[in-house]
């Protein structure tokens, strides 16, 4: 890494840490009733019909994207769930007879049975948001590198998941970083497309 990498680095980190904690200290049953609040979203998002729609399962504290993706269930749209593999995520579909496995780190995946699915909307967690639509995940890379692997096989809306308390003045961006096309919290939805387009 060079020194601006450590620098930008080390920025994220802090933005990373301090966001979580503003997420941590959020009690519990406002975090569920403002999870609930993303269906209220579900026609304003950007996802056109028949989409494949790859959610996650929560985490300690994150949003809870269940009852949304529920409603997009609904909607007519398959669900899929990423699971952590090498060279990136792949993503398997996610039903309502689906066998969920424990996997790493406190989630819950589709079990190996489950047939992988390309995703054309990914709904993804992270840690913090600028008003570019710039995010900050976990520092694992993992979405990045997935990103990358499906954008060569066609389009790919990126939506980010997150409560609003999560949003900071600015994300020092990366070359490697994408922005997100859009954010939702409990708010509502916003677009990023305007800004880079």
């Amino acid at each position: 890494m060079t020194q601006t990498e450590n620098s930008l680095a080390a920025e994220k980190d802090v933005l990373r840490r301090q966001a979580l904690a503003r997420r941590a200290a959020m009690e519990p049953t406002r975090r569920i009733e403002l999870s609930l609040a993303l269906v209220d979203a579900v026609d304003s998002l950007p996802i056109p019909e028949g989409a494949v729609v790859s959610g996650f399962w929560p985490i300690r504290d994150e949003i809870d994207p269940r009852p949304l993706l529920d409603r997009l269930r609904a909607k007519g749209h398959r669900l899929c769930l990423p699971v952590v593999s090498k060279p990136h995520l792949i993503f398997r579909e996610l039903t309502r007879e689906t066998v969920l496995v424990p996997a790493g780190f406190g989630t819950t995946v589709p079990d190996a049975a489950s047939p992988e699915l390309r995703p054309d909307v990914l709904l993804m967690p992270l840690a913090a948001f600028d008003k570019a639509g710039n995010r900050i995940g976990y520092g694992k890379g993992h979405y990045d590198t997935a990103i990358a692997a499906l954008e060569k096989n066609g389009p790919l809306t990126c939506i980010g998941l997150a409560f609003q308390t999560q949003e900071v003045d600015h994300v020092p961006a990366e070359p490697h970083d994408k922005p997100l096309d859009g954010i939702l919290t409990e708010n509502g939805y916003r677009s990023f497309s305007h800004i880079w387009s």
